[in-house]
């Protein structure tokens, strides 16, 4: 019996990872586990022909705003918080490597000894070679947040899509981990995810995601299979942008 060919629906497209994904259910630091399972997850989407950008968070090691909370000078935590994303990057890109697929790290904050520093032209060729690119140290500014770099580097890079994997299997209109009855939505606009504070991303991230009409899909990362399921159209959380999954 043959198998039906799996087509992708988009051909390029940002994965933006918290760095408490990486965590599990450590809360904190790195599971080397949790980051093997996400790595075999984006070798199945490559082997698809999809071209992969990554931007990965920092919060499992060090959240810039609750260090500035507590006195410390903003724009530093902030940097020590770009940091922290590039310790994760590295640790993606050697799982990715065990995998056999080829990685790419970029950082803003140029520190060439571990990475290339990010330079547009050079990312896309990557992607264009079928090379996973991993964009560190955020925009490379403090007081944005790694969800406005994945916004940024979407466009820039012209990608078609914003694969957001979080905890939750898609947007509520209230936390589901704390009220049993909270409803999920399907399909939300931007200017819904605006209005309603629905906390997908910040509002400087949404913002620069409708001005560029980049859609988004929210999804749970600890599903097997859900980042190819993504990819490839199926419904498997919600989709931000008007239309629908796929379009």
């Amino acid at each position: 019996m043959d198998v039906p060919e799996q087509v992708p629906s988009y051909k390029r497209v940002i994965l933006k990872l918290s760095g408490e994904a990486l965590a599990g259910t450590m809360g904190y630091g790195i599971d080397p586990e949790v980051v093997y399972s996400i790595a075999v997850q984006i070798k199945e989407v490559v082997q698809l022909g999809v071209e992969v950008a990554i931007v990965v968070g920092g919060g499992n090691i060090w959240r810039g705003v609750a260090g500035s909370t507590k006195g410390m000078d903003r724009a530093t935590a902030d940097y020590m918080g770009m940091l922290a994303t590039v310790i994760n990057s590295l640790a993606l890109q050697d799982a990715l490597s065990k995998h056999e697929v080829d990685t790419r790290v970029q950082t803003a904050i140029e520190m060439r000894e571990v990475a290339e520093p990010y330079i547009r032209r050079r990312a896309i060729r990557h992607l264009e070679k079928g090379r996973v690119v991993i964009f560190a140290a955020g925009t490379g500014n403090p007081y944005f947040s790694t969800d406005t770099t994945a916004a940024l580097r979407a466009a820039e890079v012209e990608a078609e899509v914003i694969l957001m994997a979080k905890r939750v299997d898609g947007v509520y209109d209230s936390d589901p981990l704390k009220n049993v009855n909270a409803k999920k939505f399907g399909n939300l606009s931007y200017i819904d995810v605006l209005n309603k504070g629905l906390g997908v991303m910040d509002s400087t991230a949404t913002s620069l995601c409708m001005d560029n009409k980049i859609p988004l899909i929210v999804f749970n990362l600890n599903e097997n299979g859900n980042i190819k399921k993504a990819v490839l159209g199926q419904n498997v959380g919600t989709y931000v942008g008007g239309g629908t999954i796929g379009e």
